[in-house]
This record gives structure tokens, C-alpha cells and sequence, in this order.
């Protein structure tokens, strides 16, 4: 595994947000973090990025603290991928997704045909080449949310995080993103609501609650109907595809 934390915690206020914690990122896979409105997912995806430090615990990149490795290889392989990100700057949306590209770059050094190709790679797989030349203020809150992961993309991160990234976005564009997110060569973790997507697409899922880490595992381990009653409390029926060992959910009124 190339991202780790290890009993991490995190308050604000005098209130403790994150508890120690102790999660793995299984290495070129993808992990969904689920949980309740409140439970700490997107605190505790700040504490992974690196863009907040916690009250204790570590987080490890490579075995190594990630406050002892230079901010620049940090930068140059994780990324992160807000919910919703906003800018008075007149930006296009290539120009957007040409921000990636900030870490591997020396302050005067050229474009290079690399970088290039990387931003017009990004934006392919994310569907808005169509919109590169288009500005960023003109988008809907959809294409703004793809020209974001697109910036990601364009980092090529080997660790790549993402908070609620179907926020905004259509069913298709989400089961299209949920896809690419699948097929990445890329240590993912994201923090989703819709716990079907959740089990349709992850390799592992971690579940949160009130700051704590419920369980991590396989969908058909994790998601139980106990669990669900316990965790969400609401009442579900799980059922599982012999073929794929995939689970499906259906959620009953009480």
C-alpha cells in the first residue's frame, strides 16, 4: 500500500472531528469511503491529502510520514479533488485542467509536449474536450465538477482522493466517472452518498461513523444488513450476484 494512516485523529473547537483512525489505501485500487452526513469523511480526506494536520497519529506515504517527505513529490504524486471549487480568476477550461501540471514543472521551464498531451488526455477522459476553449465561469456546476477530476488526471497522480465526486453531476456522468475511477492504474479513495455506486464500483469500502472507522473490506463483507440498520439506521436488503460477487441494496420503508 502506498497511502496509509495510522491512528490518526483531528478537532476543532475542542471537539474531536476525526478518532483514531487506521485505514489503508489498497495499492492501484479503488476505495469508497461512506458514512452519515457528519461522520468525518471529509476531514479525514484532508488529513490523508496532507492538507490538514492532525492532533495525533501519522499518515504515510510509502512507509514514510507524510510530514517528513518534501511538499513538492507530495504534490507531484497525490491529488485531491474537492467537492466544489470556485474562482473569480477569467480561466478557460483547459487552462483549469493545465493547473495539474503546476508540480511537474520548474517556475520558467517550457510547456512540453508531455504536458500537452497529459491536460488533452485529461479532458478526453473526462468527455469535456469539447469545452476546453470554453470559460470556466460559463460552466454548470457538472462540468465544473469534470474539469476539476479532469485537473487531477492531468497531475497523473498515483494517489489520487476525491470528496463526494459525484456532487453535481448527472446519473450518467456519474456512473461514467464511477467507471474511469475503476479503471485507473491509481491508488483512489472517494467519498460517496449513494452506497449502491458504492458496491457497484469499489475494490474496498471503509465505513465511518462519528469519527471513527466502522470496518474496511470487500462490498459483500462490509455491507451487512446489520451494518446498514446500525450505521445509516435504515432498514435494507442485501442481495449478491453469484456471478460477480457484487451486491446490490434495497432499502425498506420502517
Amino acid at each position: 500500500m502506498t497511502l496509509h494512516a495510522c491512528d490518526i485523529a483531528w478537532e476543532a473547537g475542542g471537539q474531536p472531528i476525526v478518532r483514531g483512525v487506521t485505514l489503508r489505501v489498497p495499492e492501484g485500487r479503488l476505495l469508497g469511503l461512506v458514512g452519515p452526513n457528519g461522520s468525518g469523511k471529509s476531514s479525514l480526506l484532508r488529513l490523508l491529502a496532507g492538507l490538514r494536520r492532525g492532533s495525533d497519529g501519522a499518515v504515510l506515504l510509502d512507509h514514510r510520514p507524510m510530514s517528513a517527505v518534501p511538499r513538492r513529490e507530495v504534490a507531484r504524486r497525490l491529488a485531491f479533488v474537492e467537492q466544489q471549487v470556485s474562482t473569480e480568476v477569467v480561466l478557460t477550461a483547459r487552462e483549469v485542467v493545465a493547473l495539474g501540471r503546476t508540480p511537474h514543472r520548474g517556475a520558467w521551464e517550457a510547456w512540453s509536449e508531455a504536458d500537452h498531451a497529459a491536460v488533452s488526455a485529461a479532458l478526453a477522459r473526462t468527455g469535456m474536450a469539447d469545452r476546453a476553449d470554453q470559460l470556466w465561469s460559463t460552466l454548470s456546476g457538472g462540468e465544473r465538477q469534470r474539469i476539476q477530476i479532469a485537473r487531477a488526471l492531468a497531475q497523473e497522480p498515483r494517489e489520487l482522493l476525491l470528496d463526494e465526486p459525484t456532487n453535481h453531476l448527472d446519473i450518467r456522468h456519474q456512473l461514467d466517472l464511477l467507471k474511469l475511477l475503476q479503471s485507473l492504474d491509481t491508488s483512489c479513495i472517494a467519498a460517496l452518498h449513494d452506497l449502491n455506486h458504492a458496491v457497484a464500483f469499489c475494490d474496498e469500502i471503509a465505513v465511518v461513523k462519528d469519527g471513527t472507522l466502522v470496518i474496511q473490506g470487500r462490498p459483500a463483507d462490509v455491507m451487512t444488513v446489520d451494518l446498514i440498520r446500525s450505521v445509516f439506521e435504515v432498514a435494507a436488503t442485501v442481495r449478491e450476484d453469484p456471478e460477480n460477487g457484487r451486491v446490490r441494496l434495497d432499502f425498506l420503508p420502517d
